[in-house]
């Protein structure tokens, strides 16, 4: 059957790179669509994958622009392919193209606060999968599973930790890991974060972390001497390996705090946005919290960095989280399968 796989993120590429191995070793075709991020086109190459690109828009004018450019662009690829199915983690452009062509989309979604995407992706869409921890209701057309889509790449079936990474970037494992974002995203139009308004007020606050061992920060920007000061010359693909080996993650992206929290490294999450995932990863199992703060997250860093038995208790929690979860790849494979087997579906 041929798939056609439609992805905007670099997290996205994680989130379905077993997927489309495991697929492929089931004699699927699968073509992706996706936009072109220097990051994710990178992360695809080194994955071997072929793809076809269309415009990545910053700006939310461009955006509101690119839903016609790239639904264009996406029919006319469609049309060539000829897909049985288009699966996406909720673009709008799957949905909408698919409709066009009466072929079934499946959205495999995380984000409840990505209102307007949802809005131009459900009409369009036969199913919507979820986490249980999803806090929202989509209706008839959504169903839930158990478990995070981080644990498509994350969980111990997929991801191997390398110590080498240690000794390649010179590091010891009591470092602290520092995620600053741009909050760029569509979802992130009215989010908040650390908030650093100053560069002094970057260094004040890694100042005091710096008293419980060494800062790495990850960042999107590097507008001011002292991220560039911190940061690492990483490659991309050694980033799990380094937020494993971290004995504290703070981050105000939502991504990186999850993926801390799955590995069984303490993660605060500083926002003013909420995310149902993490919400689930800090009541259900306490690997993760989410403060709006940044001075109350610190005194919590600060917390959990003097505690010495703290690694051992993440890793307790950890092994609860994922004996409650379900296989996420094997759940998106056999439910994308469902419908490629379904020969009544109507659009």
């Amino acid at each position: 059957m041929r798939i056609l796989l439609d992805i905007g993120h670099p997290k996205d590429v994680n989130v379905f790179k077993n997927v489309v191995l495991s697929l492929q070793n089931k004699g699927h075709i699968v073509k992706i669509f996706v936009r072109a991020k220097e990051s994710t086109k990178r992360m695809l190459d080194d994955l071997g994958f072929q793809y076809e690109t269309c415009p990545y828009y910053q700006s939310m004018l461009g955006k509101a622009f690119g839903i016609f450019a790239n639904d264009l662009r996406l029919y006319r690829i469609a049309r060539k392919f000829q897909p049985d199915i288009f699966v996406s983690p909720g673009s709008p452009y799957s949905a909408q193209v698919s409709s066009l062509m009466r072929k079934p989309h499946l959205a495999f979604s995380d984000t409840e606060i990505a209102g307007l995407v949802t809005m131009l992706t459900l009409p369009f869409t036969d199913k919507i999968y979820t986490s249980t921890s999803f806090y929202l209701d989509l209706g008839p057309k959504q169903e839930r599973f158990k478990g995070y889509y981080e644990l498509a790449y994350l969980h111990p079936q997929y991801f191997k930790p390398d110590r080498g990474v240690l000794e390649k970037y010179g590091l010891e494992e009591d470092y602290i890991l520092l995620r600053l974002s741009a909050l760029g995203s569509h979802h992130d139009l009215h989010a908040t974060g650390f908030n650093f308004e100053t560069e002094d007020e970057l260094k004040q606050f890694i100042s005091v972390l710096e008293q419980y061992g060494r800062i790495v920060v990850s960042s999107e920007k590097s507008d001011w001497k002292t991220i560039e000061d911190y940061q690492l010359d990483l490659d991309p693909d050694d980033l799990h390996d380094i937020i494993y080996h971290a004995s504290l993650c703070i981050s105000e992206g939502a991504t990186m705090a999850s993926e801390a929290a799955v590995l069984g490294v303490p993660s605060i999450y500083v926002s003013n946005t909420e995310r149902g995932y993490l919400n689930e990863l800090e009541k259900k199992y306490g690997l993760v919290y989410t403060l709006s703060d940044r001075n109350e997250a610190l005194q919590l860093a600060i917390g959990l960095l003097r505690d010495t038995n703290v690694k051992e208790k993440w890793k307790s929690k950890r092994d609860i989280m994922l004996n409650d979860v379900e296989d996420v790849v094997g759940f998106i494979v056999e439910r994308t399968e469902m419908y490629l087997n379904n020969s009544n579906i109507n659009k």
